[in-house]
């Protein structure tokens, strides 16, 4: 019966370590501003220079 805890407890620390780093993850949300979101679109060829010109004039005139 001994034996049973020292593999029961090693267990659920390990899996209330994981659990808790998985709700932390959760709870970290990743916000990216307009700019950055233009500035990647660009990056990745989506729209043409063109596009991302006018789109950065009408994001700064709304500031």
């Amino acid at each position: 019966m001994m034996m049973w805890w020292w593999i029961l407890i090693p267990v659920v620390l390990v899996l209330g370590l994981f659990l808790y780093n998985g709700r932390n993850r959760q709870n970290t949300v990743k916000r990216e501003n307009p700019t950055g979101i233009l500035d990647n679109r660009f990056a990745k060829g989506e729209i043409s220079k063109e596009e991302y010109e006018e789109q950065k004039r009408t994001l700064n005139t709304k500031n």
